[in-house]
């Protein structure tokens, strides 16, 4: 090999890692269970808090949902009603186009008489009775 090439070597030593201080590094320090308790308990007041307002809000959007559905109904109905009365007055002004009853009795009258005297004239003058 040439000089230039050539880079010393170095090996690492092994040093002994007491036991105790590998065990220390390996766990953090502990914090106590009070702390962890009071922890989740902080934890689930707040989704607790959540879930009431998430509650609340539910609440709120059926509430929405049942006065619109309400109102719906109500335009359904006043649309069926203006329906209603939009085929009633039709009828109104069929009905008012018609004769009234003393014109219907008269029409019966005239008709009942010509048909007597159209018999009368049949029997006498076809049938020469």
């Amino acid at each position: 090999m040439s000089q230039a090439n050539f880079q010393p070597r170095i090996e690492p030593e092994a040093v002994p890692v007491p036991l105790q201080a590998v065990a220390e590094a390996a766990q953090p320090p502990s914090p106590s269970i009070q702390e962890v308790l009071a922890r989740l308990e902080e934890k689930t007041a707040r989704i607790e808090e959540k879930l009431a307002r998430s509650d609340a809000a539910t609440a709120r959007v059926i509430d929405r949902l049942e006065a619109s559905s309400h109102k719906v109904g109500e335009i359904a109905q006043q649309a069926e009603v203006l329906a209603v009365r939009s085929d009633t007055k039709f009828i109104a002004r069929r009905v008012k186009g018609m004769p009234s009853l003393s014109v219907l009795v008269m029409t019966v009258a005239v008709s009942a008489v010509a048909t007597s005297i159209l018999t009368a004239l049949v029997f006498r003058f076809v049938l020469g009775r």
